[in-house]
């Protein structure tokens, strides 16, 4: 699967509104920024990603203004209660135990997740033998459900940003990390920082941690999840979803 890098002006140009002034009737989206191809800041500071497109696609659909919020990962569902926004576009699996806190659109998208390590690394991926093996992931994600479960007496180690993960694989104080396919190839595997790595053993298959598909998150009993799902539904029905999804992706990454 290869990842197409290209940047739509027109959706660059959109997001640098983020933090202006937005109208009453704005919908305020809680977005990450770190998150490449689905989501990151440009030169000039403007967001951009497929997720970025997603939500201002939606906000059109909805005919609300969009005002993008920046809130680092582990943040997200907090900040959400709180009322710093409305709503997540920040590539978040449904799971059960999210369904806890918050209420969910149906899914906009559903891709596996793998480990990444260097090329020719040779791991027994048991619980025994991955004791000690260090193991990165972004703090608060389905991925540290998955390691915690898995594999206990991995060396684990959390991360606030997918970067800052990338760079200590590199730098030899990770033995693997484990990532979404399509942002590991854009973020990591695709670029010259990722030569030398590959994916390590099949897509990794836990409902449990890994959730039923990536939706917008929005506070317990809000109608906004109802709505949202319509909106989903209607993008993907005027070929809008397919235009952003091709912008960025060579496969069609909605799922099944």
């Amino acid at each position: 699967m290869k990842i197409k890098n290209t940047l739509i002006a027109s959706i660059v140009g959109a997001a640098s509104l983020v933090g202006t002034m937005a109208s009453a009737d704005a919908l305020r989206v809680g977005v990450e920024g770190a998150y490449p191809p689905f989501s990151q800041k440009e030169a000039d500071g403007s967001l951009s990603g497929f997720d970025i497109d997603i939500a201002l696609a939606l906000c059109e659909e909805l005919n609300r203004e969009c005002e993008l919020v920046e809130q680092e990962w582990d943040g997200m569902i907090p900040a959400l209660v709180a009322k710093k926004y409305d709503a997540i576009v920040a590539s978040m699996s449904i799971t059960e135990d999210r369904k806890k806190r918050v209420d969910f659109s149906e899914k906009y998208y559903f891709t596996p997740s793998r480990f990444i390590a260097k090329e020719g690394a040779s791991f027994d991926m048991t619980p025994e033998g991955t004791k000690g093996v260090k193991i990165g992931v972004l703090r608060g994600t389905t991925l540290q459900c998955h390691v915690e479960k898995t594999f206990p007496e991995a060396d684990l180690r959390l991360y606030n940003t997918q970067e800052d993960v990338f760079a200590d694989l590199v730098t030899g104080r990770l033995d693997m990390q484990l990532n979404n396919t399509l942002g590991a190839l854009d973020g990591f595997l695709n670029t010259d920082q990722g030569k030398g790595f590959a994916f390590y053993g099949p897509d990794v298959d836990d409902a449990e941690c890994l959730g039923e598909g990536t939706g917008i998150a929005v506070r317990k009993g809000d109608p906004l999840a109802g709505e949202l799902t319509a909106a989903i539904a209607a993008i993907r029905a005027d070929g809008t979803y397919a235009t952003i999804n091709d912008k960025y992706f060579d496969v069609d990454i909605y799922g099944k």
